[in-house]
């Protein structure tokens, strides 16, 4: 056990689990360090912007909020989340200062680039335990290159609110202040359903209810969703597809051109992912890489399913599926276990980091390609 108080080594040396279904008891997560500093941001608005067809840009800046703090944390690992429009994280004392900048300047970059003001905040987990909420953490080892962290106690979803209420708050970077979101990229083409639909799935505790029966209840839906092909993962094992020029150049090209001009990273970009789709369309290796390999770790690295204060996942589901989930959940509800939301739409998306394509452990992050996660949320909210 992890002694609360260890901040040196705290998250390298906490276990992987590689059952994704123990990851819904609470005595599997370890708390905290109580000087530890939790980092959240969200899109204002996402809904609407979802609604305009903005699905792609929205996906793309909650990520970056990932990308730009692992960029600035080099080998140093630390535990983080994504949300759909938004992500969370937590990062030690020594490293508190420099994150809240790195979230300044994806503030700043967001606003500049696409005209999305991203709010952001900084909540000290002593904070948060004075307020009488818990943070915990579990590593999730998805595949052997790399692991994803799953957060527990209720801490990570009150600093998000106080966020939305304007505590903590992150000052956004001084104008052409721009983070580093090298290796942030969606090239990959929207994975289409093969089992009737991509089902988005976020369930969070109602409030007081107990942690044993919410527990129990999200045990029952991953069973469930275990039964589907691959447990319902949407993206197939030897990757998703492509096509060229990758409908996410221009994002790419905005995430990734710094100071330079957008036009001139454009037609750059147009280069790079042409030999790209050459090698992966033929499977010829280039020296260290392997494109064959690369797809089918793709799919393997994935994020397609999460536990943050509640659980989130994207499914490749048949009807008869969506419904015993749906069922389960109706009636938790009614229990007054949990609070739900469920958004059905045709295709899921990735954003993916990729920190070296010789290496296994680029991470792909999965939404529904409709807006899956915030419209499921937004039905919760709806109902509150």
């Amino acid at each position: 056990m992890v002694g609360q108080n260890d901040s040196i080594g705290f998250y390298d040396a906490l276990p992987r689990i590689t059952a994704f279904g123990a990851l819904s008891d609470p005595d599997t997560y370890v708390p905290l360090p109580d000087g530890w500093v939790i980092g959240t941001a969200d899109i204002v608005g996402s809904t609407g912007h979802i609604a305009a067809g903005r699905y792609k840009t929205v996906n793309m800046i909650g990520a970056a909020v990932i990308s730009a703090q692992i960029n600035a944390n080099g080998d140093q690992g630390f535990p983080y989340v994504f949300g759909g429009d938004g992500a969370s994280f937590a990062v030690d004392p020594d490293r508190a200062s420099r994150s809240g900048q790195v979230l300044g300047q994806v503030k700043r970059w967001a606003a500049d680039e696409f005209g999305i003001e991203l709010r952001a905040a900084q909540v000290p987990v002593r904070d948060i335990r004075a307020a009488g909420h818990e943070l915990s953490l579990a590593r999730y080892q998805a595949a052997s290159g790399v692991d994803y962290a799953m957060f527990s106690g209720g801490g990570l979803s009150w600093s998000e609110r106080r966020m939305k209420q304007g505590a903590y708050g992150v000052e956004a970077a001084a104008p052409g202040v721009v983070p580093d979101l090298t290796g942030l990229s969606c090239r990959w083409s929207n994975v289409r359903a093969s089992n009737g639909t991509i089902l988005s799935v976020v369930v969070e505790p109602a409030p007081d209810a107990s942690p044993v029966a919410f527990a129990r209840t999200a045990r029952q839906i991953v069973a469930v969703a275990d039964q589907l092909q691959r447990r319902g993962h949407p993206v197939p094992p030897r990757g998703a597809g492509l096509r060229w020029p990758p409908p996410g150049l221009a994002l790419e090209a905005h995430a990734s051109r710094g100071r330079r001009s957008l036009a001139l990273r454009k037609l750059r970009l147009l280069r790079e992912t042409l030999f790209a789709f050459f090698f992966f369309k033929t499977g010829i290796r280039a020296g260290e890489f392997d494109p064959v390999h690369y797809a089918a770790t793709v799919s393997d690295n994935a994020d397609y399913r999460k536990f943050d204060d509640g659980l989130k996942m994207t499914l490749d589901c048949d009807a008869d599926t969506h419904r015993q989930i749906q069922q389960i959940l109706v009636q938790a509800r009614s229990e007054g276990i949990l609070q739900f939301g469920l958004f059905a739409q045709d295709e899921a998306m990735i954003t993916c980091f990729v920190p070296s394509i010789t290496r296994d452990d680029h991470i792909h992050l999965i939404d529904g390609a409709s807006g899956g996660y915030t419209r499921a949320a937004a039905q919760i909210k709806a109902a509150v």
